[in-house]
């Protein structure tokens, strides 16, 4: 046995040394593999305590850092064709009085309950209010809604979309999940199209994000 590890000397080396080498690229690997888990954004969209369209849309950061909001997209489909609306900004009622109250005494809370743009922590969630109270605002604010005479729009399904911003990075991320809207006897049914929401960080979706953003910034101008 010993001599025949001195004749194949040199082959062995050779070995041991790509065993080696092939045991440190497989490490590598899966550090890099964590690394990237840990700082890859990660934006979860859900449904909360109904599976009707009451359900609250609730959106969770899971990633590692806090992400900026920067827009709540809805994109319904009826049977008009499909209206693209931003819910970013949630729409309150308030008497005069109540609303300078609450200006005054807190204006981060008076902020909060009219905006989810802003910082979302590691490990938080916020809710934009029910499914229902959307499509009932996209149908509102894109004047399709019918009196009672008349037959109304069927609704087909809803897609919620986020853009972000995530750590240092300059290019917004985005995260969009689709419901779909099912009719029955009992009324209407909110089921996931898919089964976890659909990240938007390639380069072409984060192309398409920053085409998205300029078109909404020049339409609040």
């Amino acid at each position: 046995m010993y001599e025949w590890i001195q004749e194949h000397n040199k082959v062995l080396s050779v070995l041991i040394s790509f065993g080696t080498l092939l045991i440190w690229l497989v490490y590598a690997q899966l550090l890099y593999s964590s690394y990237r888990r840990q700082v890859r954004p990660r934006i979860v969209i859900n449904r909360g305590k109904h599976r009707d369209l009451n359900a609250l849309c609730i959106i969770s950061n899971m990633s590692a850092e806090s992400v900026f909001v920067e827009h709540i997209l809805a994109r319904l489909e009826t049977s008009e064709g499909t209206v693209l609306e931003d819910v970013t900004e949630l729409e309150q009622e308030y008497e005069q009085g109540d609303e300078e109250k609450d200006q005054r005494d807190s204006p981060t809370a008076s902020l909060r309950d009219s905006t989810r743009q802003g910082p979302l922590n590691s490990g938080d969630f916020l809710h934009i209010g029910s499914f229902q109270e959307v499509i009932r605002r996209t149908l509102r604010n894109q004047r399709l809604e019918r009196g009672d005479d008349e037959e109304p729009v069927r609704l087909k399904s809803l897609t919620i979309q986020v853009v972000a911003i995530y750590g240092s990075d300059d290019k917004p991320i985005g995260v969009e999940r689709r419901f779909l809207i099912e009719h029955g006897e009992d009324g209407h049914r909110l089921v996931p199209a898919t089964w976890d929401s659909r990240r938007m960080a390639g380069r072409r979706d984060r192309r398409r994000l920053r085409r998205l953003m300029d078109t909404l910034r020049r339409e609040q101008l």
